[in-house]
């Protein structure tokens, strides 16, 4: 099976970035990977855009926020953030989970539940920059196609030695 990974070539993809992230670490890592980034102004503040998957992150960082978390800037910029992306993630970068990020992390959980808002805590850019592109390439539609008919083999496997199946077959 490693052969087959060595054998790959590697995903490479066009990301839009959001100018005020334009001298962040993640960029530079991005770039490392030989990705396309595109930087915009007309994107939200803080915000990663993965085009042919159809994913958006948003980045917020609890370091940058006042001592009112709780303040409506934050959760109008997120609310408009999950309005215009429909694949929307949230990257909530807290390097140490102290009472003050745990705390955002819960207020932005109850007052997104149910909404198409994903969160995913991240403790460093290498976690950042590997978690967005793992989704981004899982969603993307060459390998979604792929990974669907993996499932759907592995599905039929499972079914076809299914000790269940086996049974029921004998009964008919």
């Amino acid at each position: 099976m490693e052969t087959h990974k060595e054998a790959a070539p590697q995903w490479k993809t066009t990301i839009i970035v959001s100018t005020s992230l334009q001298n962040h670490n993640t960029n530079r890592m991005l770039s490392a990977q030989q990705h396309r980034i595109r930087f915009s102004d007309s994107v939200e503040t803080g915000t990663f855009i993965f085009p042919l998957s159809g994913t958006a992150f948003l980045l917020v960082d609890p370091q940058d926020l006042l001592e009112n978390f709780d303040e409506p800037g934050l959760i109008e910029r997120i609310k408009t953030f999950v309005q215009v992306h429909r694949n929307s993630f949230l990257l909530l970068y807290a390097p140490f989970n102290g009472k003050r990020e745990l705390e955002i992390l819960s207020l932005i959980q109850r007052r997104f539940f149910g909404s198409n808002l994903r969160i995913l805590p991240v403790r460093n850019n290498a976690e950042m920059v590997k978690g967005m592109l793992t989704i981004a390439k899982a969603t993307s539609k060459p390998h979604v196609d792929s990974i669907r008919d993996r499932m759907s083999l592995a599905r039929g496997h499972i079914v076809e030695s299914s000790p269940v199946w086996e049974m029921l077959r004998d009964t008919l």
